[in-house]
Formats: C-alpha cells, structure tokens, sequence
C-alpha cells in the first residue's frame, strides 16, 4: 500500500463512549510522535445515546483545514446502533470513505450487509471487527474504556505510533489537572486520593490499548498492510 501524507479519520460514535476523548488523545500521541494532527468534535443533542462523532487528521505537512472529515480514510465505528439504527450524521455511515480505507467497527458480529461488503471490497477497503467494549470490561473493569480499545485498534493497524506516543497521549489527557507549573506537586490527603484513583485509572486504560494495539498489529501483518504514513524521520531526510 502506498504510504500517504495524511490520514483524515472520521468516528461515530453514540454519547457517553468517549469518542471525543480518543480523538484528542489521538492527536496528542500523533503529534508526540512528531507529527502534525488537529482534532475537532461535532454534537447534536449532548446527550447519552445520542449520536456524536469526533475527526481527527493526522499528516506529515501542517494542517489548516477543520469541521467534518467528509472523505476519511479510516470510519471508526464506536457503535453498533451507528449501524443497526442508524445513529449517524452521515448515511450510510461509510458514506465518502476513500479507496484502500479501513473502518474499525466494535462489534463482535458482522453487521453489514451484503450490498455493504460489495461496496466496500470494490474500493479496497478493509473492515475490521472487534468488541471494543469487551476488551475495555477485560481489560480495565468497565465499559468506559472502549474509546482506549478502539484507539489502540487503529494505532496497531495503522502503525504509525508505537505504545509510547500512546501513553503520553493517555498522562497528557488525564494527568493534566494534577501538574503544577515547575513539574511540582502540593496534594492534599484528599487530592492525593484522588490522584491514585486517576493513575490507577490510567494503567487500565494503557493496558486496554496495548491489548487492543497488539491485537490491530496482528491482524495488519495478515493482511499485509505497512505503516500508513512515512514517519517524520523519514521526511526530515527527504
């Protein structure tokens, strides 16, 4: 597969599941890896169960455009509703997905359908099945960590960040309240308790990830596919 200078990414997903949160912390291991990548999130009712979807657009060149990724190359798919019920601010919900795409979708059945896969396999788009939320209650206790299954998912496929950008992307999103400026920290007995609570959270959803990032790998060997982007080393030399 021919490398590419960006990848434009498209999630739906329904409210609550943290789409928004994967996103952005896509994008900061994206750019922790030296790379140049904006996020931006889209709602209608703020709600749970509503539908929501996140963007992410991660390059090799700075990126000045933002809004809706009408032409992702990559369409994950947080949840099954987005397709059995529609849950989506774009029908069908791979609507626009370029050619040698990939879509992630966190179910442990096939929900497309026949016409679907017709489509989709005439674009050379690979789908890729898994339950997120499976490995997020495996892995870390609960459900909320989906949206760091998922994430891993599309860091092992793709392979354009290892483990590390990841982690960094997960401290930097949930570590942030608890950083005093000159990298100090002054915790009361009652914050500290709470930062414990936090790094305990963290470690359950880097596990998550790592897991799920393991498992994307995998299957991106079987299929044959290289890493998506030319890393920034790369480029730097050219």
């Amino acid at each position: 597969m021919t490398k590419r200078r960006r990848i434009n990414v498209r999630m739906p997903a329904i409210g609550g599941q943290g789409a928004v949160t994967a996103a952005h912390i896509m994008a900061t291991a994206a750019d922790y890896a030296g790379y140049h990548a904006v996020s931006n999130p889209f709602f209608g009712a703020e709600k749970r169960m509503a539908p929501a979807e996140s963007y992410v657009r991660i390059g090799i060149e700075p990126i000045y455009d933002r809004g809706e990724v009408v032409y992702p190359d990559v369409i994950m798919v947080f949840h099954s509703q987005v397709i059995t019920m529609g849950k989506s601010y774009t029908m069908p919900f791979y609507s626009g997905i370029k050619k040698n795409g990939l879509i992630i979708i966190n179910t442990e059945e096939d929900l497309l359908t026949e016409r679907d896969h017709e489509y989709l396999e005439s674009l050379g788009v690979k789908v890729f099945n898994f339950s997120a939320t499976k490995f997020a209650l495996d892995h870390a206790g609960t459900e909320l960590s989906t949206n760091m299954a998922m994430l891993g998912a599309f860091f092992g496929i793709t392979q354009i960040v290892g483990m590390d950008a990841i982690e960094e992307g997960i401290k930097a999103r949930f570590l942030k309240k608890f950083v005093a400026s000159g990298g100090t920290m002054s915790l009361d007995s009652a914050i500290e308790r709470k930062f414990k609570k936090k790094l305990e959270l963290i470690e359950k959803n880097i596990a998550t990830a790592k897991a799920s990032y393991d498992l994307g790998k995998e299957w991106a060997v079987q299929q044959g596919m290289e890493p998506w982007l030319p890393s920034p080393q790369e480029v730097a030399k050219v």
